[in-house]
Order: structure tokens, then C-alpha cells, then sequence
């Protein structure tokens, strides 16, 4: 994130539906929670779903890394993280911790790539950061 702000985050209640055989968070959810928390820091920053259609832009994930580090149950309240790491070229990775509000302990890590799809010519934008900074009321939420 830029400099001087706190890692933004959405807070979550693992609800029993999503836990497995075994009583714990079923390691799917984990998936469903950074998306969330991915689209919530785009809206925090004021874009929305509609405004990267209007660009005929479309966010695309092309590789997710989960590290499972402690297990969650129904009940429990979790922070889900979501911070950009911008570079240069099409793509930029998102860093992302489930963290237990109760005790802060991170039970998992995830890490993506992703990009910016033109939506006609079905690739990657040159160059996504653009796009971001174009769309957004407060791009220092991205980390730009």
C-alpha cells in the first residue's frame, strides 16, 4: 500500500455453511473471502463493477497461491487484507492475509496475479495502472 496507510480490509463471519466435514473453513471460501475483499478495495477506492465495463475493461486473476496457516471455524471473525503491488507491464499481484480479529494470528495467505482484460480484443491491457488511476476517486487506496 502507499506510503503512511494501513493494509485495507473487510471484516467477515464465517458462517457454518462454508465449513467442511471436519468442521473447519472449507479451503474454497478462502477464495470466495480475497475476492470480496478485492472487489471492496476497488470500491473503497470509488470504482465500480460499472465503470470498468464503461471502459470496456474487465479485472482478471491469472494465478492464486493460498497458504493455509491456521484453521477457522463457524462463528469466527476474520479481517480479509487486500493490497496492490504494482510493477511494470500487463499484470500486477495482490498481496492478501485472512487474519482472526479476536487474536490478529493470520490463518492464511493469498497471494494472485492479475491484469486488466479488454473486454473486445479478449487480452491483457498495456498497461492496467491507467485504468485505475483514470477510474478511481482515491487511487491511494490501490497503492498508487
Amino acid at each position: 500500500m502507499g506510503a503512511g496507510r494501513e493494509a485495507f480490509a473487510v471484516r467477515v463471519s464465517v458462517r457454518g455453511y462454508e465449513t467442511d466435514s471436519q468442521g473447519h473453513l472449507n479451503g474454497s471460501v478462502y477464495l470466495q473471502y480475497a475476492e470480496h475483499a478485492r472487489w471492496s478495495v476497488l470500491q473503497a477506492a470509488g470504482i465500480r463493477q460499472g465503470d470498468l465495463l464503461a471502459k470496456g475493461v474487465g479485472p482478471v486473476t491469472l494465478e492464486t497461491t493460498v497458504r493455509y496457516l491456521r484453521e477457522l471455524r463457524a462463528g469466527d471473525e476474520v479481517e480479509v487484507t487486500c493490497g496492490f503491488v504494482w510493477g511494470e507491464g500487463k499484470t500486477f499481484r495482490m498481496e492478501q492475509e485472512v487474519r482472526r480479529v479476536d487474536d490478529g494470528s493470520v490463518a492464511a495467505r493469498v497471494t494472485a496475479v492479475g491484469g486488466l482484460m479488454d473486454l473486445e480484443a479478449r487480452k491483457l491491457v498495456v498497461d492496467p495502472v491507467e485504468y485505475f488511476r483514470a477510474l478511481a476517486g482515491d487511487a491511494g487506496v490501490l497503492g498508487l
